[in-house]
């Protein structure tokens, strides 16, 4: 059974929303007004929490680090002001909240790619037969050693 609240709010509900999920490097495109102008900021960055569920308050924090500073926002997804979000890469998480990402410097504040195994494997060469033959002998004289 639906309420007037939720009824209500369905109009105002973008309908074509991403799937974004935590870990995504996202750029998010947001109007701002300075005075009678108005201009589009960037800020891109990755997503550590999605929270509110498919809610009319869904939030994303996207953080970045600038200058050696980390900074954080929190972008309603449904407001007007959003124009467009674009996922830029998509991330391999366990987690559904990245707060680790906060205390995390170097390459610990990296993250995996998503599909890493199949890039790997289409980038190791083939053995060569030689160096499967020259396994091979290592083996069975290793076996002789052991059998002595």
């Amino acid at each position: 059974m639906t309420t007037k609240i939720e009824t209500f709010s369905q109009n105002f509900l973008k309908k074509p929303l991403l799937d974004l999920k935590s870990g995504d490097t996202v750029r998010v495109y947001q109007r701002i007004r300075e005075g009678n102008e108005e201009k589009t900021q960037t800020f891109e960055g990755v997503i550590i929490a999605k929270k509110h569920g498919k809610e009319m308050g869904v939030t994303i924090t996207v953080r970045n680090v600038i200058l050696g500073v980390g900074v954080e926002r929190i972008f309603p997804l449904h407001s007007n002001f959003i124009e467009k979000i674009e996922i830029l890469k998509r991330g391999r998480v366990r987690r559904a909240k990245l707060y680790y990402l906060r205390k995390a410097k170097g390459k610990r504040a990296k993250l995996k790619k998503e599909g890493l195994k199949e890039v790997i494997a289409e980038e190791i060469p083939r053995k060569d037969i030689k160096t499967d033959a020259k396994n091979e002998e290592i083996k069975e004289e290793m076996k002789e050693k052991n059998n002595k």
